[in-house]
């Protein structure tokens, strides 16, 4: 109940603060407003964020590094890990039906809005540590730690080559200029991944008893 509780004032705070955002502009927003809008003392609110800026942006980015990490973790072992990872990152990162639209326009045009939202990725890297863990078995964990901090970096890397800042704007003002397409940029950023995920899964022993039992199927 407790932990409930929790996650409903933690979604009740990201989502007035979206919301606040939109109405007025994220300059002109407060946390006493978010504080207030949710519900909550000021106080409450610095227990989930240190930010308002953090609050908008876990609005559109909230529980997708456990989606993405959900995803990896339901592939069978039949199905190559570094596939799963470059897979489950890009369906969830580059959604096109992304219902946040609105509030993904309103972070990549705002700086600080933005610095927050490609500093997220980083937070990926602990749930992705458990998925390619329990995929690599008996391999050690620091493996999988390295692993799972190469691939946020990765995720980051594309997103900044997304979001380019508009060269014809001076910094302050916000504008960026989308720069291809964002599946094929996470993929080619996750590319030099590969040969790392697929070493690691090689050297599992579990994954090399499914091998041998595939094969001697055939």
């Amino acid at each position: 109940m407790r932990e409930r509780k929790k996650q409903a004032t933690r979604e009740a705070l990201r989502e007035a603060a979206l919301r606040l955002a939109l109405e007025h502009g994220p300059d002109n927003v407060r946390v006493e407003d978010i504080a207030e809008a949710a519900g909550v003392s000021p106080r409450t609110y610095n227990n989930y964020f240190s930010s308002r800026e953090q609050a908008i942006v876990a609005a559109v980015t909230a529980e997708r590094e456990a989606r993405v990490a959900s995803a990896v973790a339901a592939q069978p072992t039949q199905i190559r890990l570094a596939d799963a990872v470059i897979e489950a990152i890009v369906s969830h990162y580059a959604d096109p039906s992304d219902e946040r639209r609105d509030a993904l326009l309103l972070i990549t045009t705002h700086p600080a809005l933005r610095a927050v939202f490609l500093s997220a990725t980083d937070t990926i890297a602990e749930p992705l540590t458990a998925a390619i863990g329990a995929r690599l078995g008996a391999l050690d964990e620091l493996t999988a730690c390295v692993l799972a901090a190469s691939v946020a970096a990765a995720i980051r890397v594309a997103l900044e080559q997304w979001l380019q800042p508009s060269a014809r704007m001076p910094a302050t003002v916000g504008f960026v200029v989308v720069s291809g397409s964002l599946p094929d940029l996470l993929r080619a950023a996750l590319a030099p991944l590969v040969p790392a995920l697929d070493a690691a899964e090689k050297a599992t022993p579990q994954q090399s008893r499914c091998q041998e039992e595939v094969s001697h199927r055939d």
